[in-house]
């Protein structure tokens, strides 16, 4: 559940409107400088759109963070074939729900990025592709769109710019595989949401074989910020290799869980303490996983003097990802958290990799042998080889996704591992928790 209070710590860029009466309506976005940054990008230059998105130093916020500007140069312009604009609303990532409010709060906001990303590429048409569990989402977005039309904001000679455009919107089934690029163009088109194999990449040939752009949801909301008040202003806010805000999704062991707007480089002591309202019932920060389960953790020590951005989450060899930051209390048992993460990834799979496919499997019923009180000293050691044998050798990310917490938590928290030899009980099985953490299912 989200808390609805915001912080006065956040900085308002893409969640300006959050609160607003009405703020999902074209109305709303309209007295408020909406769709003022497509007609501005109207009149420029398709490189001098991408020069700016370049300069803003956006770095893509589903997770990869690879910079915006760059992937949007690699789309061949004098290509034949139609070109796309797809939207990775295919939000699956266990601790992540950004893109939902985005949605939900101004789905304007992320068509105006879109048409900017159009305009940019010379691509006339989109898609909104949007996670199979958001139903709701795709009722949102579809009356955001029949507004857009209406207002001639999509269609035709957008506004008499001779632009033409048309977007739509598409459900997932409920596969977290289709958070993949790759796999999510499968299921766009039709077929089974496994992924590709690359290169050739989404850029040169994407949705339908053609070239294709293809982002986040909270990427695209950014663009309009970008175009409207010059890409130098955007990178201002935030550090010298990544620009602007970051929506972040507090979750866990936490007094004021929800999604805040921060500033790339907010100090993470910060964010917990003051934005979160501290850890519940006076308990002690044990672990954090900064951007998501997929990411590796980090212990107590770790979050000292750390922030929350691309360069201060890699040299604590974990990632920011996608701003899915789940804390844990002193209480919470990491073996029974890796479990969950693992069931999760286990059940996601889509089983076409076998590094995968059998690694996830044989870690979740190792991992619920041992937090049972039937491990052995040997399975500490072999959990964490068979998460090392899986790290970059599949496909797609997922066995990586799998991996790398896995690896992380033994190494880190292995005595927690050694206290349930011999058929001990969890030493945390019966803590008054309050919060639970790491609840996974979907």
């Amino acid at each position: 559940m989200l808390y609805n209070e915001p912080s006065p710590l956040e900085t308002k860029v893409l969640s300006r409107r959050f609160g607003a009466p009405n703020s999902a309506s074209i109305d709303t976005y309209l007295a408020d400088q909406g769709y003022q940054a497509f007609r501005k990008a109207a009149g420029m230059k398709p490189e001098e759109i991408i020069e700016q998105v370049k300069i803003s130093n956006l770095r893509g916020r589903g997770g990869a963070g690879f910079p915006t500007g760059m992937k949007w140069s690699f789309v061949p312009r004098t290509s034949p074939k139609p070109k796309y604009i797809v939207v990775n609303g295919d939000e699956s990532e266990p601790g992540t729900c950004k893109d939902r409010v985005l949605i939900e709060n101004d789905p304007h906001q992320l068509i105006e990025g879109v048409l900017i990303a159009g305009l940019a590429v010379d691509a006339h048409a989109g898609y909104v592709y949007i996670r199979g569990e958001y139903r709701y989402l795709i009722e949102v977005m579809e009356k955001a769109i029949g507004e857009a039309y209406a207002k001639g904001w999509l269609g035709k000679n957008i506004q008499g710019t001779g632009f033409d455009f048309d977007l739509y919107a598409h459900s997932g089934a409920g596969a977290y595989e289709c958070g993949e690029e790759s796999a999510l163009l499968e299921s766009l088109e039709g077929k089974r949401g496994i992924p590709r194999i690359r290169p050739p990449f989404p850029a040169v040939v994407g949705a339908f074989q053609c070239p294709t752009v293809l982002n986040n949801v909270e990427t695209y909301c950014a663009v309009p910020a970008i175009i409207r008040d010059g890409g130098a202003a955007f990178a201002a806010l935030g550090v010298p290799k990544a620009g602007g805000t970051k929506m972040t999704c507090l979750t866990g062991n936490i007094n004021k869980p929800g999604v805040y707007e921060l500033r790339l480089g907010f100090p993470v002591a910060q964010m917990i303490e003051e934005v979160g309202g501290g850890i519940p019932r006076g308990r002690r920060l044990k672990a954090m996983i900064p951007g998501g389960s997929s990411c590796p953790v980090l212990t107590a020590k770790e979050c000292e003097g750390a922030t929350m951005d691309y360069d201060s989450m890699s040299a604590r060899k974990t990632m920011l990802g996608s701003g899915g930051v789940i804390v844990m209390d002193d209480q919470t048992c990491m073996v029974k958290a890796l479990m969950r993460i693992i069931r999760f990834y286990a059940h996601e799979s889509c089983g076409w990799c076998i590094p995968c496919r059998e690694g996830t499997t044989w870690l979740r019923k190792i991992l619920v042998r041992f937090h049972e009180g039937g491990g052995t000293r040997s399975d500490i050691d072999l959990i964490g080889d068979i998460g090392k044998n899986m790290l970059g050798r599949t496909f797609c990310p997922l066995g990586d996704a799998a991996a790398m917490p896995t690896i992380s938590f033994v190494e880190k928290f292995r005595e927690e591992f050694e206290d349930h030899l011999a058929g001990k009980p969890c030493p945390y099985e019966h803590a008054d928790h309050g919060i639970e953490v790491l609840s996974l299912s979907r």
